[in-house]
């Protein structure tokens, strides 16, 4: 698939199938999500650039790699995709954080804007867009496109599921933008939830129906 990196780690496979659980209740979910998203993320930031510096540790001068100051924020789509925060910015505290709000019209099925808050350097920033669930791609394609015209150049979007659907949707809308997953599903049902999936995210982060 182009495009998409499938996170297979053993630690994100098996968090993913405890997500899954419907026994899994909301504040195990949470945490799952937010472990999961700090695992993922360390595959997603794998091409950050390095310098080298010294530093004097306790025996003797030695030369060692940092990260070059490449700026980094995250934009969790919400609801779903607050969740993921906490283990990310516990790995890079340094980010900032965005947050923008779709829904998808009933009627139409068009993804709708309803929130937007960016970082004011936004555009200066290398940009992932976190989201549990990549359905049908329309509202990470509407946030690709919300980023674009703030200047952003350079988008990845993590997502813990993905359906082939939503994938060949953001490919073709999006095909500068790279796409890391935990799980590539079967199929949308007709009612466009992920198959097997693991329900409603944000219903089972929050405890709401």
């Amino acid at each position: 698939m182009q495009n998409v990196k499938i996170i297979d780690h053993p630690l994100v496979q098996h968090k993913i199938s405890l997500m899954r659980d419907v026994n899994t209740g909301s504040k195990e979910f949470r945490e799952l999500a937010s472990e999961t998203a700090m695992l993922m993320c360390y595959e997603a930031t794998r091409d950050l650039p390095l310098k080298t510096v010294e530093i004097q540790t306790p025996v003797a001068m030695a030369k060692c790699k940092v990260v070059s100051g490449k700026k980094l924020a995250f934009v969790p789509v919400l609801r779903a995709g607050l969740a993921m925060t906490d283990g990310i910015i516990e790995l890079l505290p340094a980010a900032k954080i965005g947050h923008v709000g779709i829904f998808r019209d009933p009627e139409t099925a068009n993804a709708v804007e309803y929130y937007c808050k960016l970082p004011t350097d936004i555009a200066d920033r290398d940009v992932i867009i976190t989201d549990i669930m990549l359905a049908t791609g329309g509202t990470a394609v509407k946030t690709v496109d919300i980023l674009k015209k703030a200047g952003v150049k350079n988008i990845k979007l993590m997502c813990i599921i993905a359906s082939p659907e939503g994938i060949e949707n953001v490919n073709k809308a999006c095909p500068d933008v790279d796409i890391y997953c935990g799980s590539v599903d079967e199929k949308l049902n007709d009612h466009n939830y992920i198959v097997p999936g693991l329900g409603d995210a944000g219903d089972r982060i929050f405890g709401t129906k």
